[in-house]
């Protein structure tokens, strides 16, 4: 019997070692990022990814998985297995795609982690412009309908949307200012100093190197504060009364239906990041915006640009 009795206690030991063992994580994670290796997006997931490898005592592989603009990432993210092995840095562009027709995925497919960068849109022209503040060139937008060109990203994108729901926020046709396609914010700059368009909605940090440079002046920032790069851009608020707002974000996320503990895990993990010298100083060097909220707290984030997004893409015509 005695035997029997010190077998059950060496097997009730082993049994709370093995759970002990199994905690998590017991092996690497995945970070997936929608879009491609070098950008900002990708950027900030390599630090936020070297960052929980400290925290969580684990490797975190980072992996690009593009295409579909943007689809194809963040639906690898949301179909896969929800034992948070795999996690994904998910962007502004869930809150557009479906209003679009691409994909049926939102905000709130998603276990949400925590809100980790806002870079809010300001309003560029060129150093010569003859407009100086925002009101100028919405008068002029509004006397002459069709004249003033704009650039920034692709039809239907975040910083053509930010033009187009400013516009339609101030009683004005998105349309007054016809939208010229690119590649993006830097091929829309250097056409905006060649004379190609008279404006260009994109986040101070892709424009830093052109208004450092003096080839380019920001007018006005969408959003409630003045931007750290440079504090003396009013707000839309100020100049015009409006309020206005958006921003290019970046939320941490899981799939959904995590388990409680797994995401309670990720959390704490996460915001040790948020908070460390490193991860300020990465995105201070690089111009980023620093923000963080809660999972509950991302998630009306996230719920509340759908949203704001939708309108605009309705009001340009984009929305299906």
């Amino acid at each position: 019997m005695k035997f029997l009795h010190r077998a059950a206690v060496a097997l009730a030991a082993l049994v709370v070692s093995g759970a002990a063992a199994a905690a998590y994580p017991e092996r690497p994670i995945t970070l997936i990022v929608p879009w491609g290796a070098g950008g900002g997006t990708d950027a900030t997931a390599r630090i936020i990814g070297a960052l929980l490898e400290k925290e969580l005592k684990q490797p975190v592989n980072v992996v690009n998985r593009t295409g579909g603009s943007g689809v194809v990432g963040h639906s690898a993210i949301a179909q896969a297995p929800a034992d948070g092995y795999t996690i994904g840095l998910i962007t502004v562009e869930i809150g557009m795609m479906h209003w679009q027709g691409l994909t049926d995925l939102k905000g709130s497919s998603y276990t949400p982690l925590g809100l980790v960068n806002a870079d809010p849109a300001g309003l560029q022209v060129r150093a010569d412009s003859p407009y100086k503040t925002v009101k100028d060139l919405v008068d002029a937008i509004k006397a002459e309908p069709g004249k003033h060109k704009a650039s920034g990203t692709g039809q239907g994108g975040i910083w053509h949307l930010a033009l187009a729901g400013m516009l339609k926020d101030l009683k004005v046709d998105p349309a007054a200012a016809p939208w010229v396609p690119s590649n993006g914010a830097a091929p829309g700059l250097q056409d905006m100093v060649a004379g190609g368009v008279e404006v260009v909605p994109c986040s101070v940090p892709e424009a830093r190197s052109m208004i450092d440079a003096g080839k380019v002046r920001a007018l006005a920032i969408m959003d409630a504060n003045p931007p750290a790069l440079y504090p003396n851009v009013p707000t839309l608020k100020k100049e015009l009364g409006t309020d206005w707002a958006i921003a290019a974000w970046r939320v941490i996320a899981a799939p959904k239906g995590i388990p409680a503990d797994v995401q309670k895990t990720l959390v704490s993990a996460l915001k040790k990041v948020y908070d460390s010298k490193e991860y300020k100083d990465f995105m201070a060097s690089r111009g980023f915006g620093v923000i963080w909220a809660d999972p509950d707290g991302t998630a009306k984030f996230m719920a509340s640009s759908d949203a704001s997004l939708g309108a605009a893409l309705k009001a340009v015509g984009l929305a299906k």
